[in-house]
């Protein structure tokens, strides 16, 4: 069996996150409203609990980087993973989010009249972006385990750290 270093997130599956996303934050729009008579309202605790998030991620992300890569603290090897685990979930959910946000915002593009529409826009719109740093903390965080794969005589040398 040979082993094969961990890759960091692709880009296609990011995007693939985010166009699935998108598609749901439409929908949810014209479903809840046949469901529920009204759509879910989009309030500052959304994007204020994702930004948040997003910090914590990206904050994560700063403090990885420089152990491992300023300071060369070799992380015990079951903290890596989890930290390298953890960044491609932040990653693949922050595109989630983010594109279920933004599609929200523009399923309500044609009620742009109506003052709560543009209100529900704003709000997904901030929450869409704190999506998008969720998910770049967690590309961010991903690469940050990673450590060069010539450095032989250090047995942390493979990815993640």
């Amino acid at each position: 069996m040979s082993h094969r270093p961990l890759q960091p997130v692709s880009g296609g599956t990011v995007s693939v996150w985010a166009v699935v996303g998108l598609v749901g934050g439409w929908l949810l729009h014209p479903v809840a409203d046949w469901i529920e008579g009204t759509a879910p309202v989009v309030s500052w605790l959304q994007p204020a609990v994702l930004a948040l998030i997003a910090l914590s991620v990206l904050g994560t992300a700063w403090v990885t980087w420089r152990q491992v890569h300023v300071h060369h603290v070799r992380l015990a090897a079951h903290r890596a993973v989890n930290r390298f685990v953890f960044g491609r979930t932040c990653a693949m959910v922050g595109a989630l989010v983010a594109g279920g946000y933004a599609g929200y915002a523009v399923s309500w593009l044609d009620y742009a009249g109506d003052p709560l529409a543009g209100t529900r826009i704003h709000h997904s719109l901030v929450a869409a972006v704190c999506g998008v740093g969720i998910c770049v903390g967690g590309v961010l965080l991903e690469r940050a385990c990673r450590v060069s794969d010539d450095d032989d005589d250090n047995p942390s040398a493979t990815t993640p750290a």
